[in-house]
Order: C-alpha cells, then structure tokens, then sequence
C-alpha cells in the first residue's frame, strides 16, 4: 500500500497524551501532519471561528517530533491542516485519541467527533477514536491506536464515504482484556440535572453547565451497552439528520403552501 497523508487532530489540545498516542500509531502508514487546539477545546461541537484571525504555530510534541497549534476550534483545525498544511491532499483523517467516551446522543457535543464529520464534508475518508476512561487515574490508549491504524487503512483504501465518519469508541482497558469489536448504532444518552445555581460572595446567583449522564439501560446492540461489555464499539455516523418519518405529518400542516410537485427523498435516502 503506498504511504498515507494523514490528517490528525482532537479537541482535548495539542499536548494531549492521547493525540501523541494517535499519531505514533499512525506513523508507520505514512505522513502524519498533525494539527490541533492551542488548548482544550472540549464539547465544543461543530463551532467554526468566524469573529478573529486564526493563526497557525509550529510546535515539538512530547517526544521531539513536530506538530502544528492553532487558537481555532477543532473543525477550523481541520480546515487549516487540509487546506495550509497538505494543499487540500489527505488521504485519511483522524481526530482523537480523545480523553474520554463519545457515544449516544453525546456526540454532538464533541469536538472530536464533530472534527472528524468536518474532514468527512471535506471528502477526506474520516474517522473519530476515543478511550472511555470516565475518570479513570490511568488511561490506556495502545488498543484505541491499534483499531484506529486498522480502520485508518481500511477507509483510505476505499476512499470517500460520502460525508460519513466512523467513530470509534474503546474501553480503557488493555488489548488482553477487550472482549472483540461490535458495529453499533448510536445509543440513547442525556444528561439529567444540567444546570447547577451556586451564589457568589455577594449574593448573586452563577450558575455551571454539568448534569450527569443517564443511558438507556433496555438497549441492547448501541455504542453504549458494546462499551460497557468490554468491547470496542464501531459506528457509522453521516451529516443527514432529517427526520423522515416526521415528513408526512409536517407536509399535512401546510396543503394550501405547497406550490410545486413532491421531489422525493433527498439522494442519500
């Protein structure tokens, strides 16, 4: 197989231990160009810098090999890397390892997975890989290298997706102990409790953004249960969020409106 352009980012920041983990994995396919969030940039979904300048700063990772830091989000670093560091020639992306589970409905807020979706737009075969550690003290990222080498492979070799990702989640566990892979679905994940009041020194109510999350426990096949068995779950992930069942009951509010012929589904129905 001929050497890879590779793109990599995360949203947990450039010194992140799980991106050095990441782009050391993916060394032996090819060039690995790195580029990533000055700092953390967590759950910030798919935000794009449009109010300030972006800019771009060559820097060493931890084990002297060079990489790139940008003050933008992780889709604007995708968007650099792709378009200043590899003139628009990628030939797989990968965003992660990230420090922590993205399944579910979570992963709308992540900014890795929501990285990986931009490279996917872009046309670049693209895939989002992240260690359910949920705290752990220590964090074992090697499995989560090994699937995301493998799949990184796979998805060069047969090119486009058609905007679609794979986002892959492992548990932090190590590659002994992990019990297989499983293609999932996305499972049913919320928080509860979102909003915390606390009071200021002089009176005045502030408030934090948290909650704690709540799965559904009666799914069976999701990302979700795959993780919590042991296994490293794999699911496919595409841009297209329309709700069609939803189609015939919103066509029936407006039967006076509609001013032309019903075009069908969308192309990628």
């Amino acid at each position: 197989m001929k050497r890879l352009r590779i793109l990599v980012t995360n949203d947990d920041g450039i010194h992140a231990p799980g991106l050095l983990a990441l782009k050391q994995a993916l060394e032996p396919l090819g060039d690995v160009f790195v580029l990533a969030p000055e700092r953390p940039r967590s759950a910030t979904g798919h935000a794009v810098t449009l109010h300030k300048p972006l800019r771009i700063d060559e820097v060493k990772l931890a084990d002297g090999t060079r990489a790139w830091a940008s003050n933008g989000t992780p889709t604007d670093c995708v968007t650099l890397a792709y378009d200043v560091l590899m003139d628009q020639r990628a030939d797989v992306a990968v965003a992660g390892i990230n420090d922590g589970a993205n399944l579910g409905w979570d992963i709308t807020y992540s900014g890795t997975v929501m990285a990986a979706l931009e490279a996917a737009i872009l046309g670049v075969p693209a895939l989002a890989v992240s260690v359910a550690t949920d705290g752990a003290a220590v964090r074992t990222y090697e499995p989560a290298g090994e699937v995301a080498r493998s799949v990184a492979t796979k998805l060069a070799e047969r090119g486009s997706t058609g905007f679609a990702l794979v986002n892959i989640n492992v548990p932090n566990l190590e590659t002994t102990a992990i019990k297989g892979v499983r293609v999932t679905y996305q499972g049913r994940r919320e928080y509860t409790d979102r909003t915390v009041t606390r009071t200021d020194p002089r009176d005045r109510p502030y408030y934090w953004i948290s909650g704690e999350l709540k799965d559904d426990p009666r799914e069976n096949g999701s990302d979700i249960s795959a993780v919590r068995a042991g296994l490293i779950s794999v699911t496919p992930i595409e841009i297209d969020m329309t709700a069609r069942a939803m189609m015939p009951l919103i066509e029936s509010w407006f039967p006076a409106e509609r001013t032309g012929p019903n075009e069908g589904s969308s192309p990628n129905a």
